[in-house]
């Protein structure tokens, strides 16, 4: 028997009602019916139950329509004119500013870095990324983690993401290897290219069908492919059945939408909201336009603070989002030791599933605001952190990449990057650079 990750009714109760939690709904009673029945609670880490959980399938499919019609009574709306009329800090759309080709160029740098320095660790905690890099004498972390010299026992216990360390380890590291966390990029290029800057979210979706593979999703993403197939239309493809809709998935789809926008945080933020409603609401939303609009802020500030501060300015004050951002980038200002930073992020996000927007994005502000522009801090806090650690290294990454117009040469690969999608397998992230160039406002 098949059992696909992340879609299956009876595995999305458990993670919906975590979601009730973290929105303030009040599910206590369906709660109660799921358990009583022998439903399960979220796994930690794992998208699939065993198959005998197969037999709560109708209970989990009524459960969940009925947890869907329970509103949220947090300020946290996704509607984009609500957004803005909730955020006072919103910026005014800023003429396209002019870029230097090497910045954008870093940009891309930075990003395929910070995603291939976490993907072999991608899944282990926090303590195993130290102990990992620790064995090695990669710590602080400051180059590509290896299998070479690390201890039988602590490879034992935290083994590694055995579809990434094939391709993403010092010893066999041989051009970009393909990651969702450069194929979305690839994709909103490829939506700004068809679709001009006008693009709508509908036109999101076509090209999505046209070009990505549906086991190239996950989480939030799979459910919406998977709604689209079903003949369900955007917005509702993000609130059926969907309980990832507030996970990191719309935040590492943004980055290009924010540097086709250079020095114009809102207008960024409007793209990325147009992408990320196909599959995300509230804080899931929020994060795809903060990612955007610390991207566009990226190829023309003069620091990690400046671009911390662009983001923020697109997310409303009231939300989740905000204030964990806005509490990380100040423990990074005021605290020399990004450990105890860190700390105090698990202390207040530890309950958050891994790949959670709010903690993730915290995480990031607090790595580039402590890196203080360096890429190698910048993205080596990132992926320490321990949570998504290839997602948040990627972001991290085009921000401080941009920030610097390039990355040390530790962090440079052969520039060919592989990728599933259509006449992007082996492409130059030099030719990426020049068509996302072509994209920006003359």
């Amino acid at each position: 028997m098949i059992r696909l990750t992340w879609v299956q009714p009876e595995d999305l109760v458990g993670h919906e009602l975590r979601q009730a939690a973290e929105d303030g709904r009040d599910v206590g009673a369906i709660a109660a019916r799921w358990r009583a029945a022998g439903g399960h609670d979220a796994p930690p880490r794992a998208g699939a139950s065993e198959p005998r959980a197969r037999a709560l399938r109708p209970l989990a499919e009524s459960l969940l329509d009925e947890l869907a019609a329970i509103p949220s009574p947090l300020p946290e709306p996704t509607d984009l004119d609500a957004i803005i009329a909730a955020t006072p800090t919103w910026p005014a759309p800023a003429p396209a500013s002019a870029v230097d080709p090497a910045r954008v160029l870093g940009a891309w740098q930075g990003r395929a870095a910070g995603c291939v320095l976490g993907k072999p660790v991608e899944k282990i905690p926090r303590q195993g990324v130290r102990e990992i890099a620790e064995s090695t004498g990669n710590w602080p972390i400051r180059g590509w983690f290896t299998a070479e010299g690390l201890p039988r026992e602590v490879a034992a216990r935290w083994p590694w993401n055995r579809r990434s360390a094939v391709n993403s380890l010092a010893e066999n590291i041989d051009g970009i290897p393909e990651d969702d966390d450069l194929n979305y990029p690839l994709l909103a290029l490829t939506v700004l290219e068809r679709h001009g800057r006008g693009f709508t979210t509908d036109d999101v979706a076509a090209v999505w069908l046209d070009e990505l593979p549906a086991g190239r999703t996950f989480t939030a993403e799979r459910v919406a492919y998977r709604n689209l197939l079903s003949g369900v239309e955007p917005p509702e493809t993000a609130t059926h059945r969907n309980p990832f809709r507030e996970w990191i998935g719309a935040l590492i789809r943004a980055d290009v939408y924010g540097w086709v926008n250079p020095g114009d945080p809102a207008t960024a933020a409007g793209y990325a909201w147009r992408d990320a409603r196909l599959t995300h609401t509230a804080n899931g939303v929020y994060g795809a336009m903060f990612a955007a609009a610390m991207c566009a802020q990226s190829l023309v500030a003069t620091s990690a603070e400046e671009v911390v501060a662009a983001g923020l300015s697109v997310v409303p004050p009231g939300s989740r989002l905000h204030e964990a951002v806005r509490r990380a980038a100040e423990d990074a200002a005021a605290e020399r030791d990004f450990e105890r930073v860190v700390d105090r992020l698990y202390e207040r996000h530890g309950r958050l599933h891994w790949v959670h927007t709010i903690n993730n994005a915290a995480l990031v502000a607090a790595a580039l605001v402590h890196g203080d522009g360096d890429v190698t801090a910048s993205i080596a806090g990132a992926v320490a952190g321990g949570w998504d650690t290839d997602s948040a290294g990627a972001t991290a990454g085009s921000v401080a990449g941009a920030l610097n117009g390039g990355v040390p040469d530790q962090w440079i690969m052969k520039n060919t990057l592989a990728s599933s999608l259509t006449g992007f397998d082996g492409i130059g992230l030099d030719e990426l650079a020049r068509r996302t160039q072509e994209m920006m406002e003359p």
